[in-house]
């Protein structure tokens, strides 16, 4: 609706943005090239963010620049993970058919991991929200990474979740989790001046021509989101709805603060 009203010619601030037109902060670059390196030294990564602050995004990127002559990339995201799901969730997407047992299946995937070895492939691991990971599922990945007593490293593996994440893995009991960790980083929410560059960078994709947001008004969404691109995004979108259904083309911060107030307060 807001977007004929605006004269876009695609809806702003959506997840479906191309990779090539996704907006890169100095700290997204930071990670994809952190998750990069992962990639091409068969690391054990840790990435942390808060919700909505762009992880995603990032790994989104990270896929897109591997290399798929060199590099399989296996992305695994449920709440509800357990080794026998992880497996099979696994093999499935290297295209095998997971037999029924989990140890089974844990020998057929180091079987085929192997195998892409021997290609002359990298499996990239990817297990996303793992701050929702069981006790079980952490212990297994120091199974999971034990090749040839410990030897070797023929894969990638990389946990990306939520802060608490990072305060999980320093409990005792993890321990020897914590210490096969290779790669650390910490995502940061955008700061002010990044979060009105995020902003344009989605108005101009969409075909914005003119200025639709004022100073003042990124100042409050800055203030309510904290620079997590999500909640920018959240807000952003009712804003551009708010504003067509009252035929304003210039959204000021005192509607913003409608916004926020009438569809965002708790």
């Amino acid at each position: 609706m807001f977007e004929a009203f605006f004269a876009f010619h695609k809806t702003p601030f959506q997840r479906d943005l191309a990779v090539k037109d996704l907006f890169t902060t100095p700290a997204h670059a930071e990670m994809v090239s952190r998750l990069k390196y992962i990639a091409e030294k068969k690391c054990f990564g840790l990435i942390t963010g808060e919700v909505g602050a762009g992880k995603t995004t990032a790994l989104r990127k990270l896929v897109a620049l591997l290399n798929p002559n060199k590099y399989k990339a296996l992305y695994i995201s449920d709440s509800a993970l357990t080794p026998r799901n992880f497996y099979w969730e696994a093999l499935r997407q290297l295209d095998y058919e997971p037999r029924f047992y989990r140890g089974d299946a844990k020998r057929q995937l180091h079987k085929a991991v192997l195998e892409l070895k021997e290609q002359g492939k990298v499996p990239v691991v990817i297990v996303d929200e793992a701050h929702l990971l069981g006790k079980e599922m952490l212990e297994e990945i120091r199974f999971l990474l034990n090749f040839n007593m410990d030897s070797m490293s023929p894969m990638s593996l990389i946990l990306t979740g939520q802060p608490e994440l990072r305060r999980i893995l320093q409990l005792n009991i993890y321990e020897a989790i914590a210490q096969r960790i290779n790669i650390r980083y910490h995502l940061p929410a955008m700061d002010r001046a990044e979060t009105q560059e995020y902003i344009l960078h989605h108005l101009k994709i969409a075909g914005a021509t003119g200025a639709i947001f004022t100073d003042a008004a990124i100042d409050v969404i800055y203030e309510y989101s904290g620079g997590i691109a999500r909640k920018v995004n959240n807000v952003c979108q009712a804003s551009l709805l708010h504003a067509a259904l009252g035929q304003k083309r210039l959204i000021d911060d005192h509607m913003i603060k409608v916004v926020i107030e009438n569809e965002f307060a708790v």
